[in-house]
């Protein structure tokens, strides 16, 4: 029942978690929708989009490179996937930079976009197109570094993996424990700190996602401490 409830407040939460200022964190969306015109040769976006000369870009944010089915990747993209390039804002940022140089051997032809404004436009449109609110940025605790404070004494803390086990129901009930991508980034085998400073910068509201910020205001540090040793366990 208490998954259940989760699951009902994640959907009354959803739309919040598109408000406005989250929609603008990255830059400006409308401007990016103009910018995309360069990208419309190859790629589409939005409902009904398919594969081109490129492939649609759907769900783009937090998606393992080379992952789209029914579309032929170049071997040089398929090496960077084998190598785990992710498509967060940091691998985004560098593709739509110089795609070449980000990934060599990639088919795709664009030069690139060497205004930092231009790129940080085209992202927060592109972002609009993700399935559900956990696909924005502020959802994946390592897509944007938020520096918080915290006594040394928290940090210090070592968490219980068992016990973390029995607290990750509520966790399991959105993240999957395989590490696949559905929608929703993967949360396994991160290290126990960045797991721990994610999670307070969600509690201290230094982080943008209304259930991020619910879940992890009602835990303690050692709760905390023990998904963080639970999770890095995981592969």
């Amino acid at each position: 029942m208490r998954a259940i409830a989760i699951i009902s407040l994640w959907a009354a939460l959803a739309g919040a978690a598109l408000s406005d200022e989250a929609a603008t964190a990255i830059g400006d969306a409308d401007r990016g929708a103009k910018i995309f015109k360069k990208c419309q040769a190859c790629h589409q976006v939005g409902e009904g989009a398919k594969h081109r000369i490129g492939p649609h870009l759907n769900g783009i944010f937090f998606r393992p490179a080379a992952s789209f089915a029914g579309y032929k990747y170049s071997k040089g993209m398929r090496r960077a996937a084998d190598s785990g390039l992710l498509w967060d804002l940091e691998g985004l940022e560098a593709f739509l930079t110089n795609p070449r140089k980000a990934v060599p051997g990639t088919k795709m032809s664009f030069a690139g976009l060497k205004k930092p404004k231009d790129r940080a436009d085209l992202l927060a449109y592109l972002r609009q197109f993700s399935d559900n609110p956990a696909d924005i940025p502020e959802a994946a605790p390592t897509a944007r570094k938020v520096e918080i404070d915290l006594p040394p004494e928290v940090l210090a803390l070592v968490g219980d993996p068992d016990f973390g086990e029995y607290l990750s129901t509520e966790c399991t009930t959105c993240h999957q424990t395989d590490g696949d991508y559905d929608g929703i980034p993967a949360i396994i085998g991160w290290p126990t700190e960045d797991f721990v400073i994610a999670m307070h910068a969600y509690k201290q509201k230094q982080r943008d996602h209304p259930v991020m910020q619910m879940m992890a205001g009602r835990l303690s540090d050692e709760e905390i401490a023990a998904l963080a040793a639970y999770f890095a366990g995981l592969e």
